[in-house]
């Protein structure tokens, strides 16, 4: 991961916020020899109430220790929700270093059960979005939501998801968003800094989106996706945290075409389910 090597991830943050806001969304005229398309540094001093030399020193890392106030400051210049200035005061927070780790990741027997139990789709994910347990409907719904599969991965490199995602590049920007958001400060995670690694090689748009530095939870939501053999869903989706793993459920309103949709689905893959839910009965253990 790009922090783990530079300790300045709270000057990192400050210029990716930075550079996304507009003079235009703060008041600011924009002029025509502006060369920049985000604020200037003296810009968001003068608008968070610091002075310039200050503000440079925090963005360059030669001040990490910003008091509350200033914090706030900043949160109101950049337009940070609740979730984003939490995030901001985490990297002001000084936090001692820590060994790089693997972690093992496993999943509950009674969560085994409660995919096989549930009529819809469901898996378990890790931290960092490995699939560690699935059942049929969840496979059957998408071959990449089968573990050993890695969804922001999936999304960013598989033309298949591409494809099943509607619309592509907004699951894009919210998986990263929450992917970030779910690592939080913690930049010491083994799995985490080989999987940014790996993507930041191998796609232009992660690097682009990862950039930015945008952090929001990914909890419910509705999405529409394209299965190739019912057609076009449109889908619930519900993440709940549980034992450092998240379940994820995929659900239609009841009564509707998309559920009927979900009932054909489970119907054509009815002759593996059973198979597929005994394998969800073995712990993944991604490293």
């Amino acid at each position: 991961m790009e922090d783990s090597a530079d300790e300045n991830r709270l000057g990192r943050y400050l210029a990716a916020r930075r550079a996304v806001v507009t003079p235009e969304e703060v008041g600011l005229p924009s002029g025509p020899r502006r060369r920049v398309t985000g604020l200037r540094r003296e810009e968001v001093a003068l608008l968070a109430g610091i002075s310039a030399d200050y503000y440079l020193r925090l963005e360059r890392g030669r001040d990490r220790n910003p008091s509350d106030q200033v914090i706030d400051a900043l949160a109101r210049v950049f337009d940070l929700d609740d979730v984003e200035r939490e995030y901001l005061a985490d990297l002001a927070a000084p936090r001692p270093r820590r060994r790089r780790t693997r972690r093992t990741d496993r999943v509950p027997d009674r969560l085994h059960h409660l995919l096989a139990a549930v009529d819809v789709p469901a898996f378990v994910e890790s931290r960092t979005l490995d699939i560690l347990a699935a059942n049929a409907l969840a496979t059957a719904l998408s071959p990449r939501m089968a573990p050993g599969h890695n969804r922001l991965r999936s999304l960013l490199l598989d033309p298949e998801e591409r494809a099943f995602q509607q619309d592509w590049e907004r699951a894009v920007v919210d998986m990263v968003a929450a992917f970030r958001h779910t690592l939080g400060t913690d930049v010491d995670d083994v799995r985490a800094i080989e999987l940014v690694g790996e993507l930041s090689l191998a796609s232009a748009r992660f690097r682009e989106v990862w950039a930015r530095q945008d952090v929001r939870p990914l909890a419910g939501n509705t999405t529409v996706v394209r299965h190739p053999e019912v057609g076009t869903l449109r889908l619930h989706r519900d993440k709940f945290p549980t034992d450092d793993v998240v379940v994820v459920l995929y659900y239609a309103d009841e009564g509707s075409a998309d559920a009927e949709k979900l009932r054909l689905l489970g119907a054509l893959a009815q002759p593996t389910r059973d198979q597929t839910d005994r394998g969800a009965g073995h712990s993944a253990q991604v490293g």
